[in-house]
């Protein structure tokens, strides 16, 4: 029958696989940070493949501003002088 093939990076066609991540965006002056995103990793560009579903359940948490499960302090830093 079909051979396994492993999947591959439409970018670069670098072998993919499935992971969860946590996914970092800067909202409406906030950065947000969602945790066990499942998504498609490239072992070779880094590139991060996500289903559609996926991406509108993160649509919706970050829209609706519910109340995140914890926060955290980030330290930041700049390279500007």
């Amino acid at each position: 029958m079909g051979e396994d093939r492993p999947m591959r990076c439409d970018l670069c066609e670098g072998k993919v696989e499935e992971k969860l991540i946590s996914y970092t965006l800067f909202y409406e002056g906030h950065w947000i940070i969602v945790e066990n995103v499942p998504a498609k990793v490239c072992h070779q560009c880094g590139e991060k493949l996500f289903a559609p579903d996926i991406v509108e359940k993160m649509q919706n948490i970050v829209w609706s501003k519910q109340r995140p499960r914890k926060k955290v302090n980030t330290p930041v830093f700049s390279l500007s002088v």
